[in-house]
C-alpha cells in the first residue's frame, strides 16, 4: 500500500521561506515522477513543480526561480524548498507520485496548508 505524507506547512510572512517534505511508503518511489501541486480556496488544483525519476525538473511559471524541488531516493522523500513566499502562494500543497507507465495508478497525499501573510 502506497502512502504519501506531507509535512512542513505553516504560517509565514511574505518574503519568508518554508520547506515541505513528502515521505512515501511502498515500493514505487524510485520509479515515480514526484510532484507538488497546490489548491487555493476557490481555485483548481495546479501543478507547482515536478521531478522525474531521473532528476529532471519542471516548474510553474509563477514559482520559477523561487521554489526548488528535490528528491532523496534513499529516504523515499521529495522536498519543496519555497523562498520569497508571496501571499498568493497560500494554498494547500499536495504531494503526488506518478509511477506510470510502470504502474497504473497515481497517488496523492492529504495535503499540508501553507499560509503566507502580507
Amino acid at each position: 500500500q502506497v502512502q504519501l505524507v506531507e509535512s512542513g506547512g505553516g504560517l509565514v510572512q511574505a518574503g519568508g521561506s518554508l520547506r515541505l517534505s513528502c515521505a512515501a511508503s511502498g515500493s514505487i518511489f524510485s520509479i515515480s515522477a514526484m510532484g507538488w501541486y497546490r489548491q487555493a480556496p476557490g481555485k483548481q488544483r495546479e501543478l507547482v513543480a515536478v521531478i522525474t525519476s531521473g532528476g529532471s525538473t519542471n516548474y510553474a511559471d509563477s514559482v520559477q526561480g523561487r521554489f526548488t524541488i528535490s528528491r532523496d531516493n534513499a529516504k523515499n522523500t521529495v522536498y519543496l524548498q519555497m523562498n520569497s513566499l508571496k501571499p498568493e502562494d497560500t494554498a494547500v500543497y499536495y504531494c503526488n507520485a506518478d509511477p506510470r507507465p510502470w504502474r497504473s495508478m497515481i497517488y496523492w497525499g492529504k495535503g499540508t496548508l501553507v499560509t503566507v501573510s502580507s
